[in-house]
């Protein structure tokens, strides 16, 4: 347990706090914590998670500029309307496709021992996110499936603290589900 760890873990926790509460302010505290998350994902040789935290830097910085488009005038965004029915199996299908095809690069070019696992997270968290930037309540219900599974995976590489954040993160999503469902 790095003092790198702790720091990411933090900023983490911080973020998706405030993700839940609705305030803008969240997306440049999660750029942080990828960015910190970034460097343990590669000393613990989790690459595929160490390149998604680039991807949720992008994606912060998108769902900051989208967040500050949906702002209310007391600060916190509008819950966005749910995509329909087709989008929302085209993106879980997308999704999956492409973390199949992560695995069979990261099973090919790395020494990533658990490919298929690392990748499909990975391709699912971007796309939580992404609906997380879109101000979709459903990012809540995807984030604590995939914070569920990311807890194991942390158990198994002894990341004892992310492991604790990320089981931390299935009650935060759980929350923000409830609190994002509060308002319309």
């Amino acid at each position: 347990m790095s003092t790198l760890e702790w720091a990411a873990a933090l900023a983490s926790a911080l973020g998706v706090w405030l993700t839940g509460q609705r305030l803008v302010v969240c997306w440049p505290v999660l750029v942080v914590a990828s960015v910190l998350y970034g460097m343990v994902f590669v000393q613990a040789a989790l690459y595929a998670d160490a390149a998604l935290q680039g991807v949720f830097v992008a994606l912060s910085l998108y769902g900051w500029w989208q967040w500050l488009c949906g702002a209310r005038a007391e600060g916190q965004v509008r819950v966005a309307c749910l995509p329909t029915a087709g989008q929302l199996w085209g993106h879980m299908g997308g999704a999956g496709l492409a973390g199949i095809g992560l695995a069979l690069a990261l099973r090919h070019w790395t020494d990533d021992p658990t490919p298929i696992g690392d990748a499909l997270l990975s391709a699912y968290s971007i796309l939580a996110q992404f609906w997380g930037a879109l101000r979709y309540r459903l990012s809540w219900v995807l984030w604590g499936v995939v914070d569920a599974f990311y807890t194991l995976l942390f158990v198994e590489r002894g990341l004892w603290v992310t492991a604790v954040l990320y089981a931390g993160f299935v009650v935060l999503a759980f929350r923000g589900w409830q609190k994002w469902g509060q308002v319309q």
